[in-house]
């Protein structure tokens, strides 16, 4: 039997608007890159996701991420929590490019050493030159396989292949190599504000670790009153 259409869903007038940014809930991950030097710079975007082994990111033309990152592949990308959001917003406020200083909506200043600008540490990685961001419960190894613009021509599309990873071990499933999907909640850029994940709501079919909370709960009852439909 059919059931009828949620009447919410047939009463929502759209409106047609042209907003100035789409940041519609994505994480933020920390890049650490080789300056020409031999330095390290260290700066926060919010245009990453992954596929498989991959990590597809998105940055500006100019910065100078991407200038390393054509010249020196070898990246780390650190995934901050929500409680990091302060430091990372100190973070945005900063450039590695002396020429870049004063420029942009924020007039950023230049910093040698973001690391200790922002408050975090540096932490040795084991397959790259780049150091890890060491109060970060996520860190990924990896290397830019792909550095390109995107259609406009506005910014980088970087692919970057992972070669390590690391996670704090209070979100792992014990005896696993999953993370706890309840134990991890990612720093989320939402139209430029920063937010943490609420509770779970549910869980995906091939998901390989279980639900948790109310979403077991759930999940149990549906079982216990037949299951599959």
């Amino acid at each position: 039997m059919e059931t009828a259409p949620h009447p919410a869903r047939n009463t929502v007038s759209h409106l047609a608007i042209t907003p100035s940014i789409l940041y519609f809930g994505t994480p933020v991950v920390l890049l650490t890159t080789e300056n020409a030097d031999g330095t390290f710079n260290l700066a926060p975007i919010s245009s990453a996701w992954a596929l498989g082994q991959v990590v597809v990111l998105g940055l500006g033309r100019h910065g100078q991420t991407g200038a390393n990152l054509a010249a020196r592949p070898e990246l780390v990308i650190s995934l901050p929590e929500p409680g990091q959001w302060a430091a990372v917003e100190r973070l945005g406020e900063l450039t590695g490019r002396p020429a870049a200083a004063g420029r942009g909506p924020r007039r950023a200043r230049y910093e040698p050493d973001k690391f200790t600008a922002a408050g975090f540490r540096a932490q040795t990685s084991h397959t790259v030159r780049p150091p890890r961001v060491a109060e970060c419960p996520i860190q990924l190894e990896a290397r830019a396989v792909r550095v390109g613009t995107d259609a406009a021509g506005d910014f980088l599309i970087v692919e970057a292949g992972v070669l390590k990873v690391h996670a704090d071990p209070r979100l792992l499933v014990p005896g696993t190599q999953h993370i706890e999907p309840a134990a991890w909640s990612p720093l989320i850029y939402n139209f430029r504000h920063y937010f943490g994940l609420g509770p779970e709501l549910g869980h995906s079919g091939v998901s390989e670790t279980p639900p948790t909370g109310a979403a077991a709960r759930c999940a149990g009852g549906r079982k216990a009153s037949g299951g599959v439909r």
